[in-house]
């Protein structure tokens, strides 16, 4: 019998594992899931985002226009998709409910509660391919029992992470994934280590002026809606905190030229490159950086993958 003619593709796939990978993408947003794979040399088939805010899909086909764009999670058994061919499934499912700067609602909230709808999409995808990867990201504060509800229905609790390692930015996140898990004696958790801190301070990331914080307040979606009138600005940058406010002198004192955050600053939060949004408007930027992932984090994480071999 002749032996079958083997390509080099179908070589490297036999003896090193599948080098591409086809990916689904939940509350996709600016994309920043794709620019970590990209960053890090995989090599993706095809990439379904899932997201509905035009702008956010008008930068991530501005970026990446192979991408598919499949329309509202909550029409998925609608998709034209070989779910069996799913090989990685991220999800940054709203945080509004969970946050301690939003509702508390918790996660069955209006709009926090559409986690269950990526976990239906997640078993169902499981059921067909066991081996499927996930990434589920969500905000700090949450409260430990809606922490607890969303570790069981994952089957894994979570690591968190600061983006202050990574960034100017303070931006505290959970991370549940089974890139790299352990077991202990009740549980799996998420293993993925803490990145280096690479001192990466506010004041380095401005284009100009001056700060007194020595990183950022976590950058938020309403920074899509700043206020115009100064005075209040400065009133809630010094009573509540949490928002980012630039000055024109080393002092830090107020006046008139004081300024929020420009569109290159906050993509430098995110740690994104400064012309990353310039498709944009400098608050429709600033409503898809607040509400999105930080960059270099994912990146880390996407680090541990061994079961994709990178394009060279």
């Amino acid at each position: 019998m002749e032996n079958p003619i083997i390509t080099e593709i179908q070589f490297n796939n036999y003896f090193f594992g599948r080098i591409t990978m086809n990916v689904i993408s939940l509350f996709n947003g600016m994309g920043t899931l794709m620019q970590a794979l990209t960053d890090l040399n995989f090599k993706v088939d095809k990439y379904y985002s899932s997201e509905i805010k035009p702008y956010a899909i008008e930068l991530q086909q501005h970026h990446f226009p192979d991408v598919i764009q499949v329309g509202d999670i909550n029409n998925w058994r609608e998709w034209d998709i070989d779910w069996k061919t799913i090989d990685f499934i991220g999800s940054g499912s709203p945080c509004q409910d969970l946050s301690a700067a939003g509702s508390r609602a918790g996660i069955n909230g209006k709009k926090s509660s559409l986690f269950f709808i990526f976990i239906e999409l997640l078993e169902h995808i499981k059921k067909l391919n066991p081996k499927v990867i996930f990434l589920q990201e969500n905000v700090g504060s949450a409260d430990k029992l809606d922490i607890g509800i969303m570790s069981r229905a994952l089957g894994v609790y979570p690591v968190r992470i600061n983006s202050s390692l990574v960034s100017a930015q303070q931006r505290d996140r959970y991370y549940w994934t089974n890139i790299k898990t352990r077991n202990t004696m009740f549980d799996i958790v998420t293993d993925i280590p803490n990145p280096k801190d690479k001192n990466i301070y506010f004041q380095s990331i401005l284009t100009n002026g001056f700060t007194d914080r020595k990183k950022a307040r976590a950058i938020l979606e309403s920074e899509e809606r700043p206020l115009k009138n100064k005075e209040k600005l400065y009133r809630r940058y010094t009573t509540i905190g949490m928002i980012n406010l630039i000055f024109d002198n080393k002092n830090c004192e107020y006046n008139e030229s004081v300024r929020i955050l420009n569109k290159t600053e906050l993509c430098r939060l995110q740690g994104f490159t400064d012309d990353y949004c310039d498709i944009l408007t400098r608050n429709k930027a600033a409503s898809l950086l607040g509400d999105g992932w930080t960059l270099p984090i994912i990146k880390h994480i996407l680090s541990f993958i061994n079961s994709f071999e990178k394009a060279e």
